[in-house]
């Protein structure tokens, strides 16, 4: 065997033995956070996995859209415990950092409108209308898909208002799309949290490049002025994104296309390391030309816009108008285009084993 051979064959099986070695990892804290669990409360969390449930997801708040599963307010505190544990090993810092803030978000959120009663800056009737629909911490649901210690197929979700990380592990791997995160508001602009961006850089480095482009490059990206309300692949319209638009990776200067790097491990970094590297590694395989980047809407922050990344491999799609048109509203997500929810894995699992 030729040394460049050998040596590509040994990182391979070097990928594949880590991202095993992750995989036990995901299910040794998935178990022991079940395993904090008292029976009543497991009764509530666990699901077969060919229930239904499992690929219908949505970002609504639950006064909108009732969840399947437990909330996060019911745990105990050694349960809350063992779930960061499991979080922690399923995200990179960046991501796991993300999440909560947006959880925290929903209890700021509840302050945001409080103030704005007292400054008279809203209508109180319409304050508790809002209000109604069930924001704050403890009200992210939590949902096992199958048994983690004990099947070789499982899922897990944490889902609420702005969250949907929908987990699926087949074997030694596994898949965490569609990940969707958003932010309400995108800046807050009043209490104690002024200032406060969860999603700061999503808008930020997007901003960057389409300010990058000279202005025939931003005639091909810009697709339309008219901002879309919401993702296109939101949960009523799942992946309608078929056909690519915009400007290609290989008509942007290097200093582009590094922008446009920089704009996809925003996302991809919110993985756990080998995860994200797993993804780093499809992204320069296919090569950052070969990915289309589309825009809509203003090119400045405080007005509605919109973009879309489309890869062979992914879509990303970030929207900030919000119902309100006041582009304060982030809706966000990453799909792997084929896997969502490991349609892939399970075909290959599968057809290898006969179930």
């Amino acid at each position: 065997m030729k040394p460049t051979l050998f040596c590509l064959f040994g990182v391979l099986l070097g990928l594949n033995w880590m991202n095993g070695q992750t995989v036990r990892e995901l299910q040794d804290a998935a178990a022991s956070f079940r395993a904090s669990l008292n029976a009543s409360q497991i009764e509530k969390v666990q699901f077969a996995f060919s229930d239904t449930q499992r690929v219908r997801w949505t970002n609504l708040p639950v006064g909108l859209a009732p969840r399947p599963g437990l909330t996060y307010g019911s745990l105990s505190e050694t349960s809350k415990i063992q779930l960061h544990r499991f979080l922690t090993t399923l995200l990179s810092s960046q991501g796991y950092l993300k999440i909560t803030s947006i959880m925290r978000l929903d209890d700021i959120l509840n302050q945001v409108y409080d103030e704005a009663i007292k400054r008279n800056l809203v209508p109180e009737a319409e304050i508790e209308v809002i209000k109604g629909l069930n924001w704050g911490f403890d009200n992210y649901y939590l949902a096992f898909w199958g048994h983690p210690a004990n099947d070789r197929v499982w899922g897990f979700r944490l889902e609420g208002h702005h969250i949907s990380l929908n987990l699926s592990v087949v074997d030694d791997y596994y898949s965490v799309t569609p990940l969707f995160l958003g932010t309400d508001p995108a800046e807050v602009e009043i209490t104690t949290y002024a200032g406060l961006r969860v999603l700061s850089k999503e808008e930020d480095y997007g901003f960057d490049l389409i300010h990058s482009l000279s202005a025939e490059q931003q005639a091909v990206a810009t697709i339309s002025k008219d901002t879309p309300q919401d993702i296109i692949t939101n949960p009523d319209a799942p992946q309608r994104l078929t056909s690519y638009q915009g400007i290609k990776g290989s008509d942007l200067t290097p200093v582009q296309r590094a922008l446009l790097e920089d704009l996809i491990g925003e996302y991809i970094h919110n993985l756990e390391h080998m995860k994200a590297h797993f993804y780093l590694d499809l992204l320069n395989t296919s090569g950052v030309e070969n990915i289309y980047f589309a825009w809509i809407g203003s090119y400045e922050p405080h007005l509605p816009h919109y973009y879309v990344i489309h890869s062979p491999d992914f879509i990303i799609e970030f929207d900030n108008v919000g119902f309100q048109n006041n582009a304060n509203h982030i809706h966000s997500i990453w799909r792997e285009k084929g896997n969502d929810f490991g349609e892939d894995l399970l075909r290959k699992h599968y057809a290898d084993h006969k179930h």
